[in-house]
């Protein structure tokens, strides 16, 4: 059958694999599992009940939770009577919300849980509001759904006929790094171009895949990767939450998953730190095998010597790694942000093909994907630029894109719009170098910054460099105008207290520890190591160490856990003036 429509993949499924397991979700303990037959039914249901309700073409609904198979009922059933979807981060303020829900002009809203409720009640105005959780005094989404079950079907029919390959299904709204959030409006055709042009480069096999999904599905990137799981005829088992993503990995067994390079480094740390915990025989064998992988390049011939150690590394090492991942993981996805090389390499050494791939919110979203095979993955690249899409670097490194990708433009914002569509190309705002078909990421074109001796600084790269460092968990690179580049660090706690343990330095609290003289001098001692990467102007002449890491609650981090750079200057102008004052 043909695929035009994004809703068009239900029938699709079903035709190509009717599933047992098309979603899951733990309740209670147990994975209560929906069958693409069953899928097609709450869909159709929740269709004929929003007809029933008044909701129809062009209609905005919101629908704010964390990942569960509810939130792809609601997304599917509204694209089917031609509706678009707006998407929000649950973790957003309600400030947020009210933005968000006048500026798109929203007339329903779908919410998780009570503290998500409580949060857009308060500036919902008269818009009616469903829950997927059972929750006093509103109106649970099964409700609808039961209202929807004596519906004519041939009329919902006719009404997915109306819909076009090139009608809006979705609005979403960027995260808003540098002020207000923009509407990124999507149609059907973006992003169904999108999932066919990465479906092929998958490793794990059609039909008999499992798939463990914790980022979340208001992003673009895991909601195309939602899209291509149905295509491919995954089972998308979602994860209880963050804390649980370990237990679920050991739980689900899942052969594939998406995630950002953050959560990938914090793997990395505790596995080194349960490193530092072993002793003797078996603390050698450890970071021996841990030395190998960081030199290892799945592209070159690492010689017979180095083979046979990396057999063995794998045999008495790696395996643990693997397990932990659930056993059977073939290919992860690693995107939203810049990916540590030497974390690729070290992965990929343990036989865990961490695949990087490049693309925004405006491209619906892969512009770029790294191929999981070791003839193709290229280490410190973002991989080779996806079938259908078009890449080149203008004459100031930005790096522009054209394709069917290609957004149709923000949401009321035409002046916003002209300025990154311009003869066809979106213009990315993004600093890259193209080598054939591979594309290599170098900054972000807004953080670039100048100091006020005219040399150029690009901190992003500098950032992901002295994130290397076990004792580094956050960095921010500051200078714009001043006559040197310094940083903003916030430890990582957990390696320091290892660091202090091995020295015999009593540890106290976080905040003492990052004022003593002799951590101080530790930390300059890592500083000056990685200094060494980078010209005498990059080079970090200055430094404070911070006692509370940086989050997205606090407003630090965007919800993909990207620096808020303003926000941080902001937050932190005193600590910086001390630096250049000193």
């Amino acid at each position: 059958m043909e695929l035009t429509r994004l809703f068009d993949l239900i029938p699709y499924q079903i035709a190509k694999y009717n599933k047992e397991v098309a979603f899951a979700r733990k309740e209670n303990g147990i994975w209560k599992t929906y069958s693409s037959q069953n899928l097609k039914k709450i869909v159709d249901n929740l269709s004929l009940a929003f007809l029933n309700q008044g909701v129809t073409e062009g209609d905005k609904v919101a629908i704010i939770s964390e990942n569960r198979p509810e939130w792809n009922f609601i997304d599917l059933a509204l694209q089917q009577i031609g509706a678009i979807s707006v998407p929000m981060y649950p973790t957003i303020t309600s400030e947020d919300y009210a933005y968000i829900f006048d500026h798109a002009e929203v007339k329903m809203i779908f919410v998780g849980d009570q503290v998500i409720y409580d949060k857009a009640a308060q500036v919902a105005e008269n818009r009616k509001i469903y829950s997927f959780d059972r929750l006093d005094g509103v109106e649970h989404w099964s409700a609808l759904e039961e209202k929807g079950e004596s519906g004519d079907l041939d009329a919902l029919e006719a009404s997915k006929a109306k819909v076009r390959p090139e009608d809006l299904f979705t609005i979403i709204y960027t995260s808003g790094t540098t002020g207000k959030p923009k509407g990124v409006m999507l149609t059907h055709s973006n992003v169904l171009s999108n999932l066919i042009s990465v479906s092929h480069i998958m490793s794990p096999p059609p039909g008999s895949s499992k798939v463990l999904s914790f980022l979340p599905l208001c992003h673009i990137y895991e909601r195309t990767a939602s899209f291509c799981f149905i295509y491919l005829g995954f089972s998308v088992y979602y994860a209880e939450n963050m804390e649980k993503i370990g237990e679920n990995l050991k739980e689900v067994q899942p052969h594939v998953f998406n995630t950002v390079p953050r959560l990938l480094e914090k793997v990395y740390d505790k596995i080194v730190a349960k490193g530092y915990e072993l002793t003797g025989i078996k603390k050698m064998l450890f970071f021996w095998a841990l030395n190998l992988g960081l030199k290892y390049d799945p592209g070159a011939d690492m010689g017979g010597w180095y083979n046979f150690q990396l057999k063995l590394a794998n045999k008495l090492i790696f395996s643990k790694w693997r397990e932990a991942l659930g056993g059977n993981v073939m290919q992860i996805n690693s995107g939203a942000s810049a990916l540590q090389p030497r974390l690729a390499r070290v992965f990929w050494a343990a036989g865990i093909k961490v695949c990087e791939g490049y693309g925004l919110t405006e491209t619906s979203p892969v512009v770029t994907a790294s191929i999981g095979t070791k003839e193709e993955i290229r280490i410190g690249y973002v991989g080779k630029i996806v079938k259908d899409v078009q890449v080149k670097i203008a004459e100031d490194g930005e790096i522009l894109v054209k394709g069917p990708n290609v957004m149709q433009g923000y949401y009321r914002e035409p002046e916003m719009t002209a300025e990154v569509l311009k003869n066809g190309w979106f213009h990315t705002g993004d600093i890259g170098e193209l080598d054939g078909e591979y594309l290599k990421i170098t900054d972000r074109k807004k953080e670039m910054f100048k100091t006020s001796g005219g040399k150029y600084i690009a901190p992003q790269v500098m950032e992901n460099k002295f994130k290397e460092s076990l004792l580094i968990e956050q960095l921010i690179v500051v200078g714009d105008g001043r006559n040197f580049p310094a940083a903003l660090i916030v430890p990582s706690f957990d390696g320091l207290r290892e660091y202090c343990k091995r020295k015999d330095i009593p540890y106290t609290s976080d905040a003492e520890m990052v004022n003593k003289p002799e951590i101080k001098e530790k930390y300059q001692a890592e500083v000056d190591s990685y200094n060494k990467y980078f010209g005498k102007w990059e080079q970090i002449k200055r430094f404070t160490l911070l006692d509370k890491p940086w989050g997205i609650d606090s407003g630090e981090l965007t919800p993909t856990m990207k620096l808020k750079r303003k926000i941080i200057t902001q937050k932190y102008q005193r600590q910086i003036d001390e630096i250049y004052q000193a």
